[in-house]
């Protein structure tokens, strides 16, 4: 039974299920960040997902990398796998450009969260469901 961590519930914005993916919208306004959890149980790493789930997980992180680049146009997308806080596998996908806060270091403890303002968090969201659909996102 598949169980969303529950630091990912209360930090993002689900945006919509892919195949194998929940696809989040990070709370932080600061980037456009974005995060892929695929819906198996207790799994932490990439190498524990059947190669079928590895394979699927690279093509919807590559479709994702694709639609924020063609909405975001950032200077550089950083995708990666941590878990040093989330244990639950979960791939963040963060638009960087030159003039943001951390730029050009990680963006993990650069600068302080900013929340989003209602109606930008909602054309967020808007944005990603409508490019993604053509994917297969279902909205939740």
């Amino acid at each position: 039974m598949f169980d969303l961590d529950k630091r990912l519930r209360t930090d993002t914005v689900l945006v919509g299920e892919l195949a194998l993916n929940s696809v989040l919208l990070a709370r932080d306004a600061t980037y456009p960040w974005v995060i892929l959890v695929p819906r198996r149980s207790a799994i932490t790493e990439i190498h524990q997902l059947k190669a079928e789930d590895r394979a699927l997980l690279m093509q919807e992180s590559c479709v994702l990398a694709e639609v924020m680049m063609a909405l975001y146009q950032p200077d550089k997308l950083n995708i990666a796998t941590l878990g040093n806080q989330v244990p639950q596998l979960h791939m963040h996908h963060v638009a960087r450009f030159k003039t943001d806060p951390a730029w050009p270091r990680p963006v993990w403890g650069a600068a302080a969260t900013t929340e989003y303002q209602l109606g930008v968090l909602n054309h967020r969201v808007a944005d990603l469901r409508a490019a993604l659909a053509p994917h297969g996102l279902g909205n939740p």
